[in-house]
């Protein structure tokens, strides 16, 4: 059994690098692709877990885990933030915002 377990880890994280790459081609969003990998990293080191229960495999399974939750954060904080300034119309980006002040002879950022 676990034999097993260890093998479905290694099936797991490899799916993790494919479907999260997948994800990243298919939505062209970093967010959802790491969330996706991240899912699949803390699946595969449950899997570990229960294989070798271990002081390292439940480091490792809580390292997983808090880069996800510290991953999701960071990410979630920076949407915000573009958000914020995307909406107060000083995004440096090529938004519709943008676009129109370059049209209208202001320049990229709006001065």
């Amino acid at each position: 059994m676990t034999a097993a377990l260890g093998t479905a880890s290694l099936v797991v994280t490899a799916a993790a690098l494919v479907c999260g790459g997948v994800a990243l081609a298919r939505t062209r969003r970093l967010s959802e692709a790491l969330a996706v990998f991240l899912d699949l990293l803390t699946a595969a080191g449950l899997l570990r877990l229960a294989a070798t229960p271990t002081w390292r495999a439940l480091a490792t399974s809580a390292a997983i885990v808090a880069l996800r939750h510290l991953g999701g954060a960071g990410l979630a904080a920076g949407r915000r933030a573009r958000a914020v300034g995307s909406a107060a119309g000083v995004c440096t980006g090529g938004g519709p915002i943008n676009r129109w002040r370059h049209r209208a002879g202001q320049g990229p950022t709006g001065r």
